[in-house]
């Protein structure tokens, strides 16, 4: 089974703008995804999915493969779905770009999770409900199983219900935003219009619950912490600099190559991510964009 991982990457954030390129690390912060996704066994490919060429920039010295999106998508999943539309796998895996923690062991889960259940389109990952977290906070999404770990509803509200100490969370599962699609399945998912339930919680994933898809559930131990404020970021950063401590730079090689893409199509411009090739692929990318109402696709591999 071939998988690769898709981070998006936005460059426009509402509470903490152009956050995937903070580098107060030394590091732009979406790099520190694709560090942690480098080390994922079962992942061939990490794709970084941006809708702005800044992104392309940043992460070039790094060998790290862009592939630039149509700025208008509704949701990161829509960006994969562009993604696997030009790159063939059988499974995609949604590492959000924020989320510079993400355990290797976490996407590999997600793979083996599709492996081993052909009968499942998607999966899933939860962990138990944190310490002293409130059950009742909508931006902490809930998630039930049937006996066969799958899910079989997600919520902001409190699920499953505790009749006899509403306040306590025992019996909760939080859901993480992460996901494997095979890949016929994200295409169809993406080309389906928002359901009901989906549109009233604010949540994607339940568009695939009321189609009747089977949403493959792994459990981890805990979840990773995601980056949403700069509050949130700067403990990221204390925690990392702390680490480096005992470690460099995470263990991480950063000179790891990613398999290169030698196709192109008119929306699809591959390039090698070095300075003069990377200018001339910025040009055709804008070229592109004058000439086409739907903006073009950019692709930069190592």
């Amino acid at each position: 089974m071939r998988a690769i991982v898709v981070i998006p990457a936005r460059l426009s954030s509402t509470r903490f703008p152009e956050k995937v390129l903070a580098d107060a690390t030394g590091r732009p912060l979406v790099q520190h995804v694709v560090d942690r996704a480098r080390l994922a066994r079962r992942a061939e490919r990490i794709i970084v999915a941006a809708d702005d060429i800044r992104v392309a920039r940043a992460l070039e010295r790094y060998d790290t493969e862009v592939v630039l999106t149509r700025v208008d998508h509704p949701s990161g999943t829509d960006r994969i779905a562009e993604v696997a539309r030009k790159v063939e796998a059988d499974v995609y895996v949604n590492v959000q770009g924020d989320e510079p923690e993400v355990e290797p062991q976490a996407i590999d889960g997600l793979i083996e999770r599709l492996e081993h259940h052909p009968d499942e389109s998607m999966s899933t990952a939860a962990a138990p409900f944190p310490m002293g977290a409130d059950p009742h906070d909508p931006n902490l999404v809930k998630v039930v199983l049937n006996t066969h770990g799958c899910a079989i509803y997600f919520s902001r509200s409190r699920i499953p219900a505790n009749r006899d100490n509403p306040s306590h969370a025992s019996g909760c599962l939080l859901h993480r935003g992460l996901y494997a699609f095979r890949h016929h399945f994200l295409l169809d998912f993406a080309s389906r219009p928002p359901t009901p339930l989906e549109q009233l919680e604010k949540l994607e994933q339940l568009r695939a619950i009321e189609h009747g898809d089977r949403i493959g559930v792994i459990m981890t131990s805990h979840s990773a912490p995601g980056i949403d404020t700069p509050e949130q970021y700067q403990a990221f950063v204390e925690r990392y600099r702390a680490g480096r401590g005992s470690s460099s730079a995470s263990g991480i090689d950063s000179s790891i190559d990613s398999s290169s893409d030698s196709s192109s199509d008119s929306n699809c411009h591959v390039v090698h991510a070095r300075s003069e090739t990377l200018s001339r692929a910025i040009h055709a990318h804008s070229s592109a964009s004058k000439s086409n109402p739907r903006p073009a696709s950019l692709t930069v591999n190592p």
